[in-house]
C-alpha cells in the first residue's frame, strides 16, 4: 500500500488555511534532540507542538460516540513518538514527519497544521519561541 501524499490542495480559505471542523491540540511539550548544533543532539531541549487536524465532526456531534471521531490521544501519541524519537536536523523535518504519520494512521484527516516551537534557543534578545508551521492537505496525486 502506498503512503498517503501530503501535497497542496486548492480548497482552502483565502489565507491558505482549510475551512471546516478540526481537532485542536495545543502546547504539547516533549524533550527531543533536534537541531544542527552538537549540544542540541547530545543535551536535547524542550519542544512545544500545536496541531490542528481537519475532519468532518458532524456524525460525532450528533451521536456523542467516540467511535465516530478520532481520539485526541491518537494524535498526541504520534507527536510524542516523532519528537522524542530519532534526531532530525531541521524543525521542518520534524513537522513533516508528524503530518505524514497523521495522514498514514488516520485516513479521515483531510488536512493538518503542525507548529513546532523551540522556546529555548541561543539567540540574543528576549523571545517566546522560534519555530516552523506547516499546513498539509491529503492529496491523491501530490508527492510526500
Amino acid at each position: 500500500m502506498a503512503a498517503p501524499s501530503c501535497g497542496t490542495m486548492m480548497e482552502a480559505v483565502g489565507n491558505g488555511i482549510p475551512a471546516g471542523d478540526k481537532l485542536v491540540l495545543r502546547g504539547l511539550k516533549f524533550h527531543g534532540y533536534h537541531g544542527v548544533k552538537p549540544e542540541e543532539k547530545t543535551l536535547g531541549q524542550k519542544f512545544v507542538i500545536d496541531v490542528d487536524a481537519w475532519m468532518d465532526l458532524r456524525k460525532a456531534g450528533k451521536s456523542d460516540d467516540l467511535s465516530d471521531t478520532l481520539s485526541y490521544t491518537a494524535i498526541y501519541r504520534i507527536v510524542k513518538e516523532v519528537v522524542e524519537g530519532q534526531s532530525q536536523n531541521l524543525l521542518e523535518s520534524v513537522a513533516q514527519m508528524i503530518a505524514s504519520k497523521i495522514f498514514t494512521n488516520h485516513p479521515q484527516i483531510s488536512a493538518v497544521r503542525v507548529q513546532v516551537k523551540k522556546p529555548h534557543v541561543a539567540v540574543p534578545g528576549s523571545l517566546d519561541y522560534l519555530g516552523v508551521e506547516i499546513i498539509r492537505y491529503r492529496s491523491i496525486d501530490a508527492p510526500n
